[in-house]
């Protein structure tokens, strides 16, 4: 699953981003409303965790932008918004509400609360897409499962993660630093060429899946469908 988190609070998106990660989310964080808007534009995440009082562009404004494009794009899914905040009043809520939004948490939170909702959210919108297959490879992406052939891939919190991401575009590249942000963002002491470890890795694993990673000198990784001999 892959998640967007707009928080411009460094401290808490931190502690948030790696409470996320540890339970196996792909998570990219972004701390200005602007940039929220301009990365909704292009990207497609599976939850938008979307606080209000940003830098830029305020998150109500960032969601009414997103709903309203989503409502003119021809066959477009409604993206899953929960909204974390410390306005607390009704009219905000009903406000929010009212424009999208799909569920909304107030600040202070547990951290227990914040994932049962993201799950929550994921399982409402389990009949979207609920599973990718590439080759022999099949992603489930409600319960975060890899198998090849019905078997389950036995892969680590950082290897599910490479997959995830590589499976979220198919058919793109995806740039060696792209991909080490956001498996390893807030792990100050990892260095870039660590993702070449997982990567690595996985393709061990990958193997009799009919999937192969490929390395594109300049561009990164390019996960893709074995070509038939």
């Amino acid at each position: 699953m892959r998640l967007l988190l707009v928080e411009d609070h460094a401290e808490l998106a931190e502690w948030v981003a790696r409470s996320l990660r540890q339970s196996g989310f792909v998570l990219e964080v972004l701390g200005r409303g602007d940039h929220a808007d301009q990365a909704l534009r292009s990207e497609r995440y599976d939850v938008v965790i979307l606080d209000l009082s940003l830098p830029g562009l305020d998150g109500l404004d960032v969601l009414r932008r997103l709903r309203t494009r989503e409502s003119r794009a021809e066959g477009s899914t409604p993206t899953p918004v929960l909204v974390l905040t410390a306005r607390g009043s009704t009219e905000e809520r009903v406000e929010g509400l009212n424009l999208g939004a799909d569920d909304y948490l107030t600040k202070p939170f547990e951290l227990a609360e914040l994932e049962a909702r993201i799950k929550a959210l994921l399982r409402r919108a389990g009949n979207q897409v609920p599973r990718v297959r590439l080759g022999r490879l099949e992603f489930d992406t409600t319960n975060r499962m890899a198998t090849v052939d019905g078997q389950m891939l036995a892969l680590t919190p950082r290897e599910l993660a490479v997959l995830e991401v590589l499976l979220s575009r198919v058919g793109r590249p995806v740039a060696r630093e792209a991909l080490f942000q956001k498996v390893f963002e807030f792990d100050a002491d990892a260095r870039v060429e660590a993702i070449e470890i997982y990567v690595s890795r996985l393709r061990k694993k990958l193997e009799g899946a009919d999937v192969v990673i490929n390395t594109l000198r300049g561009l990164g990784y390019l996960l893709a469908e074995r070509p038939a001999p």
